[in-house]
């Protein structure tokens, strides 16, 4: 089943009566349960499609689709809440509030979402960070952040995790236990993952291979996993 679905889509930015195409007539389908690695140079618009797909950006021409409804059709509110409750971010920057413990970084997610049931200490123990909880992010290393990072995306239960080069900042092992953390949410917990990188050592984590060059889609291929 398709859970997400772009057909068509243009996405241009404007800035002082100049017009920068970023996206250029993107036809894919991502289906419930798929590890999606999206790969390019820097600028081919890899970052701007996961924002399209998401909804944390609005496409300028044709069609997302998300959860079987057009994007277009959802109100600010709604599409929020979608982001909220359905969908998890993770970031190359960890975007972790400075002044809170791991445990309220976690907790302020499940809040936001107005969830009840997210167990922040089973959240914490997938991502074997249970005995850090009561750190600040100064006190973590890199790759610690960021497995924090992955537990507050998970904390409300999404059907989908979009991930913006997530092991971008992170040195050799520490990405690869961020990226054996996200093949098991896909493998054990079935969640479908997109994941935007420049590495190629990712795509081993991976079951599809999309690939990006000027706002185009050159190359879409399954992968032997």
């Amino acid at each position: 089943m398709e859970i997400i679905k772009c057909q068509n889509v243009a996405k241009d930015y404007y800035h002082n009566k100049l017009t920068t195409t970023v996206l250029r007539d993107i036809n894919i389908d991502v289906r419930r349960g798929e590890f999606v690695a999206v790969t390019g140079p820097s600028g081919s618009g890899k970052t701007t499609l996961l924002y399209v797909m998401s909804g944390l950006e609005s496409c300028t021409a044709g069609s997302v689709q998300l959860f079987g409804r057009d994007l277009a059709g959802f109100g600010a509110r709604e599409l929020a809440d979608i982001r909220k409750r359905r969908i998890g971010f993770v970031f190359q920057f960890y975007n972790l509030m400075p002044n809170l413990t791991v445990y309220e970084n976690i907790m302020l997610a499940k809040v936001i979402a107005g969830n009840q049931e997210g167990d922040i200490d089973a959240a914490l123990a997938l991502v074997g960070m249970e005995k850090r909880k009561r750190h600040f992010p100064t006190q973590l290393s890199g790759g610690e952040q960021q497995r924090v990072a992955v537990a507050r995306a998970i904390i409300n239960n999404p059907d989908i995790v979009f991930a913006d080069e997530p092991t971008g900042n992170l040195d050799h092992a520490s990405g690869v236990a961020v990226m054996e953390l996200f093949k098991r949410l896909n493998t054990e917990y079935r969640k479908t993952i997109v994941l935007v990188t420049h590495s190629e050592e990712v795509l081993r984590y991976c079951d599809r291979h999309v690939r990006l060059l000027d706002g185009r889609i050159i190359g879409d291929e399954k992968l032997g996993i």
